[in-house]
């Protein structure tokens, strides 16, 4: 078993060192662009290499565009790009020059001497929590501004680990310092919570506690297509204040309850018979992840089901957004990493819980999903 598979190392390594000799070369740059047969993929390979390359000025054009509320305007019908101009606060100059680098993302579109919302920008106004992500981007682009002294440090010190702060601070934060990064992730959150409804069959269970489940918006989400479940929010005092609120402005006071306190350090509450974690888990490092499950594992009854939802790394059509983005995304928060479906179940099982299995989702780019039991 070893020899075959120190061979098949063995292969693959040689495979690489071939293959990484003939892509560098210019000669077979050149061989790969002028032959008809291989000019699609050298074409293919060198787009996918200059929007590596470009890919900031890509994301500081989109920037721009939800900053000026540009697609708010090319929503509202075809305009001329001085009509644009004045009502995005930009020379005509200026706007034209974000026009045409909108359309060439697919974000605008030219229709005739007038400009539309594009394809992408459509589609980008019907996630409004990728607009506040974007806009909260720029912290999290200034400490990637010097990306090798951020790994250096260790992750945390810049900008954005300070709009969280409040969170690894022994459990404190009032109702300023929890504002914006709750206001943040509820934004997001119906994305998440989308696919992680669609995923699982909720109405099994008659009582769902959702655990670091900030102003509540994936109980929100859950209570709209599953009738008849009890909710219980578990989160910071000053963040299951927020939730309080959302749920009584929703008309769900009679179903929800919310507590207050230390996920990591104070008990949960019993009687729930599923416990969720939606975009949790991986903001935490392994040693507070793992004690996060065990405090599940107390609180629920023997055959209790826990519910892991969040982008997961290596996971397949969405590599890139598991160890590229939530990798330097969470280091730059200074807690957490994301893992793969099979380290979390083996955290699961070291917690207690049994029977782990991944769940599929429409959209894996969005969130993937595992649930586990109590035994």
């Amino acid at each position: 078993m070893i020899s075959s598979i120190s061979k098949e190392f063995s292969w693959r390594r040689r495979w690489i060192g071939w293959r990484n000799r003939m892509l560098a070369s210019p000669r077979f740059q050149r061989m790969a662009v002028r032959f008809p047969p291989t000019r699609p993929v050298a074409r293919r390979r060198a787009r996918a290499l200059f929007d590596l390359v470009a890919g900031f000025t890509y994301s500081q054009i989109l920037a721009a565009c939800i900053d000026t509320g540009l697609l708010e305007v090319l929503a509202e019908g075809p305009q001329d790009a001085a009509a644009i101009a004045a009502r995005i606060d930009l020379p005509v100059a200026g706007a034209e020059r974000l026009l045409h680098g909108a359309a060439a993302l697919g974000l605008a579109e030219p229709l005739g001497d007038r400009w539309v919302l594009g394809a992408d920008g459509a589609a980008l106004r019907g996630n409004p929590g990728i607009g506040e992500m974007v806009a909260h981007h720029r912290l999290l682009y200034a400490d990637l501004a010097d990306p090798v002294a951020l790994l250096r440090r260790g992750g945390g010190g810049g900008a954005l680990s300070g709009l969280w702060h409040y969170a690894e601070a022994a459990g404190t934060g009032d109702a300023a310092a929890v504002a914006a990064y709750s206001a943040l992730m509820a934004a997001s959150q119906p994305m998440v919570a989308a696919q992680a409804i669609d995923a699982y069959p909720f109405h099994r269970h008659r009582r769902l506690l959702d655990v670091g489940g900030g102003e509540g918006a994936f109980l929100a989400a859950v209570a709209a297509r599953v009738s008849g479940i009890d909710l219980g929010l578990f989160d910071l005092p000053a963040v299951a204040e927020r939730a309080r609120t959302r749920f009584d402005s929703a008309g769900l006071r009679a179903r929800s309850t919310t507590f207050g306190g230390d996920f990591l350090r104070d008990p949960l509450p019993h009687g729930y018979d599923i416990v969720s974690l939606i975009r949790v888990l991986h903001d935490h490092d392994d040693a507070p992840a793992l004690a996060l499950l065990r405090n599940i594992h107390a609180a629920l009854p023997p055959g209790g089901t826990v519910f892991v939802a969040e982008p997961m790394a290596r996971t397949r059509g969405a590599e890139a957004v598991g160890d590229a983005y939530f990798g330097f995304y969470l280091l730059a928060m200074g807690s957490g990493r994301p893992r793969g479906s099979d380290e979390i179940a083996a955290m699961l099982r070291e917690a207690g819980f049994v029977r782990p299995h991944v769940l599929t989702t429409a959209m894996p780019l969005t969130a993937s999903a595992i649930v586990a039991i109590r035994g």
